[in-house]
């Protein structure tokens, strides 16, 4: 079987990711690394925390720490939010690594080497208020695309245009906040991006077919307006450093390069710690995940739509112009926004929920399931405590945990806490067969596509099949009339809650291990379950003893509903 490389969207560094971060990379790349794993395959997902730029320096300075102490206590503050939403990472890095450190710079010599880094003498912002030149995120002003008032002199967070700072209007210092703002001559490298443009166009055409619809239009909207000469380094005190052996009067003056571009480089350097933090007595091979694997390697991104140009155009440059047979993304999963109540989700203006107010209110499982049913795909989707409580009632408690529960305590109630035998399964529970292959192999085909919300449907549909089931034959009724009747019903019905326990382990790990633990079986290793298996629904035997867990999901009340919009704001219109 292939080995699949996965990563998502670095986090950056200055504080804890909202939901909307979490569905737009991190989540959906943890659900398909499980689901790979889960189907035989040898998988590899990296991730880490970008470190790196403006924001850390500032954020930094407002906590009063040497910004290296605040990266590396926000770093253990982001992981431990990460690990509480059971997020699977094979390796969880750091780009402020020894490994990126070294990788950046090699790709650095390398594309000076082959002609596409230049020394130019730019214009730039100077500061007096501040003694120092301003990179570009240390410049806010109004948009001149949009006119939103709060843009970076790097990027719009309002309409996603790449700006330089001198394209703002009203600039001011994001440090001090003084509008007396120069602008002096000083010297930065630039990656000839436009040298690559041609050779960016045709890998880009290899692969936008296969792509999702917004990945391609987007990389294809970025070539349509043309590549141009990017800086990739700044007057900052904080990145990774300008090799002197390549440029020493740069190094000396303290150049380090732009986040941009050494942030996708350690997706390879977050590897290479993963290999370098093997336990003893265990060789990991890096560079096999990243060199020469085209042919060895499927790799997936999983970004949202603000990110998609740096992987399917900036980055790829880069690679390409390394001249180096690095292995570049084969698939782009990219996501729209999540809204909060229509309104765009804000770290700055701590607008919505964030990862670590929604774990102290409810388990991961609640979080997961929701976001993937209603992951932004094909165009926004809006997050509101409603629709929330809403998914949560009926999915999850209702059909889900309603159905774990009234089974294994019917069953333990009139059969003892053995599963039953009963009777030769009839019609019933052969068209129940049939139905659960045909979901499952529903549920694969929208996993394997990366169809996030498809696939939470054809899982909802598994759990619905059960209810449906446990209906027509009504075992509470059953068993007045035909004992073994009704516990053919109970024993099949277990078998189904084993089934969920093993493909819903995807999006919601922590109640499938539940489910799963519900059964003494004694040699119980399976990784998923083929279609003649969910015909024959025989994985739990007669005569296995279980146990009733607690309650899978809990309903929310009205009471919830009102606390958390008192709390976090929001109404619906």
């Amino acid at each position: 079987m292939a080995r699949h490389l996965i990563t998502s969207a670095l986090p950056y560094i200055n504080g804890i990711k909202h939901l909307g971060n979490m569905v737009g990379s991190m989540l959906p790349a943890d659900v398909y690394s499980r689901y790979l794993r889960q189907r035989g395959h040898e998988v590899l997902y990296i991730c880490a925390t970008d470190e790196h730029g403006t924001p850390a320096e500032l954020a930094a300075k407002e906590r009063g720490l040497p910004v290296d102490e605040f990266c590396a206590q926000a770093h253990d503050a982001q992981k431990a939010i990460y690990d509480g939403f059971a997020l699977a990472f094979d390796y969880f890095g750091r780009s402020s690594s020894p490994q990126n450190v070294e990788i950046t710079q090699h790709f650095a010599r390398k594309l000076n080497e082959n002609g596409f880094i230049e020394e130019r003498a730019i214009r730039q912002v100077y500061s007096p208020a501040d003694g120092r030149f301003l990179p570009d995120r240390y410049v806010e002003g109004t948009c001149p695309h949009c006119g939103y008032d709060k843009a970076r002199g790097d990027q719009c967070e309002n309409c996603t245009r790449v700006l330089d700072p001198t394209d703002l209007i009203d600039p001011r210092s994001a440090i001090s906040g003084s509008t007396d703002l120069e602008v002096r001559e000083t010297r930065h490298l630039f990656l000839l991006q436009s040298k690559l443009q041609h050779e960016v166009e045709a890998w880009v055409a290899r692969h936008e077919d296969d792509w999702p619809q917004l990945a391609s239009s987007i990389a294809r909207k970025w070539l349509t307006e043309g590549l141009h000469d990017r800086a990739i380094t700044r007057d900052l005190d904080w990145g990774v450093p300008v090799p002197a052996d390549t440029w020493p009067e740069l190094a000396a003056e303290g150049k380090v390069f732009y986040v941009w571009f050494d942030a996708p480089i350690e997706y390879i350097g977050a590897t290479k710690e993963w290999a370098d933090s093997a336990p003893d007595g265990e060789t990991r091979d890096w560079k096999s995940w990243w060199y020469e694997a085209d042919d060895t390697v499927r790799y997936t991104e999983f970004m949202a739509k603000d990110n998609v140009p740096f992987h399917t155009v900036m980055f790829p440059a880069t690679e390409l112009g390394v001249r180096e047979p690095w292995k570049k993304v084969d698939y782009v999963k990219a996501f729209n926004w999540l809204t909060y109540y229509g309104g765009k989700f804000s770290t700055s203006q701590k607008r919505g929920v964030f990862t670590d107010q929604a774990l102290d209110i409810l388990p991961a499982d609640y979080w997961r399931y929701f976001l993937v049913a209603n992951a932004p795909e094909s165009d926004d989707s809006s997050f509101t405590w409603e629709h929330f409580t809403a998914t949560v009632n009926k999915d999850l408690a209702d059909t889900l945990g309603n159905f774990v529960n009234r089974v294994l305590s019917f069953s333990r109630k009139r059969f003892g806490d053995d599963v039953p035998a009963g009777g030769t399964p009839g019609e019933a529970e052969a068209r129940l067969g049939e139905e659960i292959a045909r979901l499952l192999a529903e549920y694969e085909e929208q996993m394997e596509a990366l169809q996030f919300r498809k696939a939470a449907a054809a899982l909802r549909a598994l759990w619905s099949a059960g209810n449906s089931y446990l209906e027509e034959k009504a075992p509470w009724l059953e068993i007045k009339t035909d004992k073994d009747g009704a516990a053919l019903t109970l024993r099949t019905a277990m078998n189904l809650i084993h089934l969920y326990a093993v493909v819903s382990e995807p999006l919601i790990p922590a109640s499938s291990a539940v489910m799963r633990a519900a059964f003494a079986l004694p040699d119980d290793t399976a990784a998923w379950v083929t279609a003649d298996e969910a015909k024959a629904l025989a994985s739990v035997p007669a005569g296995t003893p279980f146990t009733v867990p607690p309650v899978l999901f809990a309903k929310l009340t009205d009471e919830d509903l009102a606390t958390y919009k008192e709390r976090f704001g929001g109404d619906e219109g």
